[in-house]
């Protein structure tokens, strides 16, 4: 079967028509984020916040004229609230692996406030932080705490002052990894004292609850933790706080996504295929919600036998730096599975703090330094966080 081309997907959207502007998407400038990869195809269309849901059937319509074409295997078209003039980003590439035609947008639920308004209506939950940035992944397993820890202790190491929130309700780690006991204090029983080790401010709920106590909370109640988190924390002036996310694309990821001003989001990934599917999830959510993906890190990249030196491919190797490739995202780097790097943490003490001059610890260093780069090179003026349409 022969593979669809972009050209041909552009040339069936032509054919579809925006029946209150009298033209077609394509030359309306509605079409946004078009992939089309291995017989799949994705693609946005922009329009007024206004017209909620009497735009979908211009959603329904750019589907079908697609799902048409010869070597088409599945669509996803998803509707986004048009940018005013000015106000938006270009239109990102990649947003990603498609799964048959299923819309996330268009019910009436509008993200298309003028910048303005958003800033009007958003309240800075941390006003003395220069960038934040979540630390991400698709799925459970793959190193992502480990990798937040240690990125936030190097980007410490490099310089900066770094706060550390461990957003993972359901299963916080940070108290263990990074050797951190007790109870967070209050000077005006309001705002809490962040807990401190290694130079980093770090809040978690693993300092308010046992570390055996299961959180059997709703969505509601995870996202008013996240934000009391935020803003009821002393986090004082901080460059960089990193945040570890959990694993997945839930309610704590679109809380974060939606009510703070991410500056990027960093994508963790194992080299294998399944992890990198869901990796893709995770990186579409982001893009979908306009959070820059500042790049991907490929964990548990290859192991090496402490004894002989032999180096096995246990979950592959370079799957991540490939998807990078093909998603036009930035590869930030590969970590091994290595026993030190797992002990260390185990023990609360990481390996960038614990030894700092192995090449694990300067291959944290050397992503922190690029990250800051990124961060630092990319900083304007203040980013509201964009509003989600969610069907």
């Amino acid at each position: 079967m022969a593979q669809v081309s972009e050209a041909q997907v552009l040339e069936a959207l032509r054919t579809v028509v925006d029946p209150e502007r009298g033209k077609d998407v394509v030359s309306l400038g509605m079409l946004s984020g078009l992939v089309v990869r291995d017989g799949h195809v994705a693609f946005s269309i922009e329009v007024d916040p206004k017209r909620g849901a009497q735009a979908e059937p211009v959603r329904h319509a750019a589907e079908k004229a697609v799902e048409a074409l010869p070597g088409v295997l599945s669509v996803t078209a998803v509707l986004t609230a048009h940018r005013p003039a000015g106000q938006g980003a270009a239109p990102q590439q990649g947003h990603g692996h498609s799964h048959g035609g299923h819309s996330h947008g268009g019910q009436g639920h509008s993200h298309g406030h003028s910048h303005g308004q958003q800033q009007a209506e958003q309240k800075p939950l941390v006003p003395g932080v220069r960038a934040i940035v979540a630390v991400a992944s698709g799925k459970g397993g793959v190193g992502k705490s480990t990798t937040a820890s240690n990125l936030a202790l190097a980007m410490a190491a490099n310089g900066l002052k770094v706060g550390l929130l461990d957003a993972d309700i359901y299963g916080p780690s940070m108290p263990r990894m990074l050797g951190i006991s007790g109870r967070p204090t209050s000077r005006d029983g309001k705002i809490l004292e962040p807990m401190e080790n290694y130079g980093i401010k770090v809040m978690s709920m693993g300092f308010l609850v046992a570390e055996d106590t299961p959180m059997i909370w709703r969505g509601p109640m995870v996202m008013s933790a996240l934000q009391q988190m935020l803003r009821d924390v002393n986090w004082g002036t901080l460059d960089v706080l990193v945040v570890d996310m959990p694993p997945g694309t839930g309610d704590a990821q679109l809380t974060m996504a939606q009510q703070v001003p991410l500056a990027g989001a960093i994508i963790v990934s194992t080299p294998q295929d399944i992890a990198l599917l869901d990796a893709r999830k995770g990186l579409n959510m982001f893009r979908r919600v306009d959070v820059p993906v500042l790049g991907i890190i490929e964990n548990m990249s290859y192991f090496c036998c402490p004894n002989c030196g032999h180096r096995t491919d246990i979950f592959s190797h370079g799957g991540a730096r490939k998807e990078a490739s093909d998603l036009g995202m930035e590869f930030l780097g590969e970590v091994p599975l290595h026993l030190d790097i797992r002990e260390t943490a185990d023990q609360g003490q990481p390996i960038v703090v614990s030894q700092p001059e192995s090449e694990h610890a300067k291959v944290y260093r050397g992503i922190a330094k690029r990250l800051w780069e990124k961060i630092a090179g990319e900083q304007g003026p203040a980013r509201a966080a964009p509003r989600i349409v969610v069907s």
